[in-house]
């Protein structure tokens, strides 16, 4: 019997784990032999455990560990700077491949639908995490950090990795994987207080409570005070707490210890405010200023919704960090659903699709963490397997491998491989050492790609992938 012959579109975690999965699969199973191809938009893999984890949480990319073992595997391998829907269209991948799964992750924000959200001034946390994270699409954002307060709409972990970043020790950033080009204006600490707004209460906010207790960990060094208005805890009731999670219960405590311990005259500070929404971003060509309101909670047949009480409040910052949630965007030649901004599926297989089925946050939406991706990316696998045991695959030759990465490269000369990505991994990393650093991330290679050659901190890029004659030779620094 020959090879299954799938393409993973997407190098996050739930795009790995499916790759494993399959891989883990093929070694249990003695009459079945798998050959996985993953494609990515970026030169480099990993996907948000590269560009979206907060640099001072190293062991959260400590996954990336498991990610590289099953990059070793010589039945997988690594397609980058390969844009599907530009390079290749998904019908191809759906002729060419025995199955394609598609693991887009969410790769825009939500929007509020308030006047002048548009603002220079107001960004997407997705954007300001990619530019700290040296994402390249984000490199040249110049966020305002120079003075005064900013302002990050949202209550959950990406609203306190923001604040984090922003008022942590420049010198402690230094040490991370954080990009260079990011931490000049976090050294310079002009923003000396970080409003945290959520439109509920504390029993709603979406914190993890290690992500919480972080923050007195930086008010136990003297870096920061937090700040919590003792009346929002002192409202939820013995029965609140016991009708809530574990992560929820321990959240309230973590912020009553906050609510009740006083100043200490930091000169940085953070501020919780809860049951405030958004009304208007204001300002003249820039963000100057944000326009709250004050909400009431409300119970909705069961569900705690926030209705506006008219009390308005309005506050100066040069930065609002938009940080209410992720979304993912269509992909032409994909059916997909605007409301919930996922592709509609049954068990992972896209709707009316024969061969193509989903993952991670394009498949349930933005939700979990890290880990979550592990059992989704499972049941979508083993669905995809199913289908192709009772499937009639098409009639190809043993060289077949061999032709799909001759088409990738026909269709993106710069493709990059496994070989040119070892080599840009092991760049950064030779780059640290001299600092102590993990890694020192490159920023400006999708420009060296498109040229075939680029100059980085004076060194010369020589990209052999352009010869399609010789496809897995890397590029070398000379």
């Amino acid at each position: 019997m020959r090879p299954y012959h799938v393409a993973i579109v997407g190098a996050g975690p739930s795009g790995f784990f499916a790759a494993a999965s399959l891989l883990k699969f093929a070694d249990s199973t003695a009459d079945a032999d798998v050959r996985v191809d993953m494609l990515e938009m970026l030169p480099t893999p990993w996907g948000l455990v590269r560009s979206g984890v907060a640099p001072d949480h190293p062991k959260i990319k400590s996954v990336s560990a498991q990610f590289e073992k099953t990059a070793l595997d010589p039945r997988f391998r690594f397609f980058g700077n390969i844009m599907v829907g530009d390079h290749v269209r998904p019908a191809e991948l759906a002729d060419r491949y025995d199955a394609v799964i598609y693991a887009l992750g969410a790769q825009s924000d939500r929007p509020l639908g308030i006047p002048g959200e548009d603002l220079p001034g107001s960004v997407a946390a997705v954007d300001f995490v990619g530019w700290y994270n040296a994402h390249p699409h984000f490199k040249k954002m110049t966020p305002d950090l120079s003075t005064g307060r900013a302002v990050i709409l949202g209550n959950g972990n990406v609203a306190l990795d923001v604040a984090r970043i922003l008022l942590s020790d420049p010198d402690v950033l230094a040490t991370t994987d954080i990009a260079d080009h990011a931490l000049q204006p976090l050294r310079d600490r002009g923003v000396e207080e970080v409003l945290i707004v959520g439109r509920r209460g504390p029993l709603q906010a979406a914190f993890t409570t290690l992500e919480l207790r972080e923050l007195g960990d930086l008010e136990a060094l003297g870096v920061v005070d937090v700040i919590v208005d003792p009346a929002d805890p002192a409202h939820i009731t013995e029965d609140d707490i016991e009708a809530a999670g574990k992560t929820v219960r321990n959240n309230i405590k973590v912020l009553r210890g906050y609510a009740e311990r006083r100043p200490r005259g930091a000169k940085r500070r953070i501020v919780f405010r809860f049951r405030t929404s958004p009304i208007e971003i204001k300002g003249d060509r820039k963000v100057e200023s944000i326009l709250l309101g004050r909400n009431e909670l409300v119970d909705d047949k069961g569900r705690i919704v926030a209705t506006d009480t008219g009390e308005r409040e309005e506050v100066s910052a040069q930065l609002v960090v938009r940080a209410v949630g992720y979304r993912s965007v269509a992909l032409p030649g994909l059916p997909f659903d605007d409301d919930t901004g996922t592709i509609p599926h049954h068990q992972g297989r896209i709707d009316g699709r024969r061969n193509e089925y989903v993952v991670g946050w394009i498949k349930r939406g933005p939700s979990g963490v890290i880990g979550t991706n592990k059992k989704d990316s499972q049941d979508t696998v083993d669905t995809l397997i199913a289908d192709l045991r009772g499937a009639k695959l098409a009639d190809v030759g043993p060289q077949h491998s061999e032709e799909l990465m001759q088409w990738l490269l026909r269709r993106q000369p710069t493709l990059i491989t496994d070989d040119h990505w070892k080599l840009i991994d092991e760049h950064e990393r030779s780059a640290a050492q001299t600092s102590g650093r993990p890694r020192v991330k490159l920023t400006t290679w999708p420009k060296c790609c498109a040229s075939a050659t680029a100059h980085h901190l004076g060194t010369r890029w020589r990209a052999n992938s352009v010869d399609p004659h010789h496809p897995k030779r890397p590029c070398q620094l000379v």
